[in-house]
């Protein structure tokens, strides 16, 4: 399957969750609504399960974890750092919001089940691996219902002309920007065992493990798949505390290292550590990422240097 295949069913199915939104039943609308926060735990089980699988067949499977970190850690890193000296540049004014101790902790709660689901799939691919039973499974086809959801989701976003202002649209520049820089930082770290168009790709995921392991997966091989999933699983994390800990003061840094989540998972996050005045910053950038990173992880992986 190429990529200009998998993303054109990528955008296909968001675009038809979009359009097929307003006709949808009321009873249909609010079922979508429900079991959208579920969905990506069960995704997350599903891929974990297929990477298991297929990693069983890889030698030395841990070493994906050390270069996972450090793609994580430095492109979160470097999109908050980049943010920050193109809005200290431009824009010295900061909107200061409160931190929530329950908010905090019900993000510590959801990656908690972010592992857990993990951790499920992961066993049940061990459970698979050591018994005799043979079975084939692919997750692209559940992400794509993922995707369609989320498009149903979209077509109820309330959108102004505002949302498209140029300092707006700085924040996911400065997201491809310094997860760019990032990532030939790490190439220079990892080059013994990984192409730079590789490093770049992985870069790219902004987050969004659900697709990234899959993309990788498919476009490349179970072990680039696997470092993709846990890669963006980690810079959630990481966005998560630089959210709690320096979003009140830098928000708009803080909501760039945040990646694609910055539009469903840390949203709630933004409103209350950076202030309701930019979770514009956050849907337009969460959704800019979104779009993009299939196509830069596509783009990334098929050229040759």
């Amino acid at each position: 399957m190429t990529s200009l295949v998998l993303i054109l069913q990528i955008f296909a199915c968001l675009s038809l969750g979009y359009f097929l939104a307003p006709h949808l039943s009321q009873p249909l609308k609010q079922f979508v609504f429900k079991i959208l926060p579920y969905f990506s735990y069960i995704l997350l089980i599903s891929v974990a399960f297929e990477l298991t699988q297929a990693l069983n067949h890889i030698e030395n499977p841990t070493a994906i974890l050390p270069p996972a970190l450090l793609i994580a850690f430095t492109t979160s890193v470097g999109s908050f750092f980049i943010c920050l000296m193109v809005y200290k540049l431009i824009d010295r004014q900061s909107v200061q919001g409160k931190i929530s101790l329950h908010l905090f902790l019900n993000a510590l709660k959801n990656i908690g089940k972010a592992f857990l689901a993990l951790a499920v799939g992961i066993v049940l691919g061990m459970l698979v691996n050591a018994s005799e039973f043979q079975m084939t499974f692919n997750s692209w086809y559940l992400l794509l219902v993922f995707i369609f959801l989320i498009g149903v989701e979209l077509a109820f976003t309330q959108f102004d002309r505002s949302w498209l202002s140029w300092k707006i649209l700085l924040v996911p520049v400065a997201a491809f920007v310094g997860s760019c820089l990032a990532a030939l930082l790490n190439y220079f770290i990892l080059s013994n065992d990984y192409g730079l168009n590789e490093v770049m790709a992985l870069a790219q995921g902004y987050g969004w493990y659900s697709m990234s392991g899959i993309l990788f997966t498919e476009l490349h091989s179970a072990k680039l798949g696997g470092i993709a999933l846990l890669t963006d699983l980690f810079r959630e994390i990481f966005a998560i505390l630089l959210m709690y800990c320096l979003g009140w003061r830098f928000p708009r840094s803080a909501i760039s290292s945040a990646g694609a989540t910055s539009m469903d998972v840390t949203l709630a996050m933004v409103k209350q550590s950076c202030g309701t005045h930019y979770v514009p910053h956050a849907m337009m950038s969460g959704l800019i990422l979104s779009l993009l990173a299939p196509l830069l992880i596509s783009l990334f992986l098929s050229m040759k240097f």
